[in-house]
C-alpha cells in the first residue's frame, strides 16, 4: 500500500464536490457517487445502512435540512490499494448559525470505469469538540 498526495486525486475531488453539494442540503452527491453495495455508518443510527437504495431512503429524509455556512476538510489521507482507496479525513463545517461542529471521516473507494464509487462511509463523532 502507498501512502499518495492528495491534491489532485480523483477521489478527494469526488468526495469534495459531493460535500458541497451536502452543505447546500443536497444529498444527491453522495447517492450519485455511491456504489450499490454501499455502507454506512453514522453515530444517530444503530445499524449499518446497506446498499445505496436504503442509503437514499434514509438521505432523503435529511435533504433540505443541513445549511452550512462554509466547510474544511482537515488533515485528508488517502492509502490506495490495487482498485480500493481509503480516504480519512477530519471534517469541520460552520453552520448558518456560525457554530462549528467537527466530524471524522473514513470513505472506501473502488476504482472502476465509472469513476470512484464509496462503498464503505463511517462518519463519527469526535471525543472532543476541541481542536
Amino acid at each position: 500500500m502507498a501512502e499518495l498526495e492528495m491534491q489532485e486525486h480523483p477521489v478527494l475531488r469526488a468526495e469534495r464536490a459531493a460535500l458541497e453539494r451536502w452543505c447546500r442540503g443536497d444529498p444527491s452527491g453522495f447517492l450519485e457517487i455511491s456504489a450499490d453495495d454501499v455502507g454506512y455508518f453514522e453515530p444517530f443510527l444503530w445499524q449499518r445502512i446497506d446498499g445505496r437504495a436504503a442509503l437514499a431512503t434514509h438521505y432523503e429524509a435529511l435533504r433540505g435540512q443541513v445549511k452550512v455556512r462554509s466547510f474544511e476538510i482537515l488533515d485528508p489521507r488517502i492509502v490506495e490499494s490495487g482498485e480500493m482507496v481509503l480516504l480519512s479525513y477530519r471534517f469541520r463545517s460552520t453552520g448558518e448559525t456560525g457554530v462549528a461542529t467537527h466530524w471524522q471521516a473514513s470513505e472506501v473507494y473502488r476504482l472502476g470505469p465509472q469513476g470512484p464509487r464509496i462503498v464503505h462511509t463511517h462518519w463519527s463523532l469526535p471525543q472532543s469538540d476541541a481542536e
